[in-house]
């Protein structure tokens, strides 16, 4: 890991670790922050869950990706949990955000732009393949590769059989010619 990626990552993180431990410490504020959200999934899920306990994971989520993400660990898995968290969190504030003055208003926005940059940090992390190349890429060039190998192989396999039906042509022209007496 790069000496950038060392700080940049805990720098990141810390943010997320930060709000997913308050989202703990605060269950039934988050829970009731996040109620039209979690009211839709908890109506969603296979089984009964409240609120509380769906904030409560929501919390440790957060918790537990930040610090993994922190540390270096699946930092890209993390990353994007971190990611849908935080959008998460931008659409609930954006949506419950108090607007009935300037002050509001600009808060609002603030805290839109700070959530959105955020959100935009953990993305990169994402994305980030630390300088190795991605499954994506991978892929791309096996095929690649493969096709190249298949059609060499095509091509001496032409080659061999070519060579092989012009000595075959041969002999029978020779037995031919011996057989006819030429």
């Amino acid at each position: 890991m790069s000496f950038i990626r060392t700080i940049a990552r805990p720098m990141l993180a810390s943010s997320f670790v930060v709000a997913g431990v308050d989202k703990l410490k605060n269950a039934d504020d988050t829970a009731e922050h996040l109620s039209p959200l979690l009211r839709k999934a908890a109506a969603s899920l296979p089984f009964k869950a409240d609120e509380r306990a769906l904030a409560r994971v929501i919390g440790g989520t957060q918790v537990g990706a930040g610090v993994l993400f922190g540390l270096g660990k699946f930092s890209r898995f993390s990353a994007g949990l971190l990611t849908v968290i935080s959008l998460l969190n931008t659409f609930v504030e954006w949506r419950s955000a108090d607007i009935s003055t300037k002050v509001g208003r600009q808060d609002r926005r603030n805290q839109l732009l700070k959530n959105v940059s955020l959100s935009g940090g953990a993305l990169l992390a994402a994305v980030d393949t630390a300088g190795k190349p991605g499954l994506a890429w991978r892929a791309e060039h096996l095929a690649s590769d493969a096709k190249k190998n298949a059609s060499h192989l095509a091509a001496d396999a032409r080659a061999t059989t070519n060579k092989g039906l012009r000595k075959a042509d041969k002999a029978v022209r020779r037995a031919v010619d011996q057989a006819t007496g030429a």
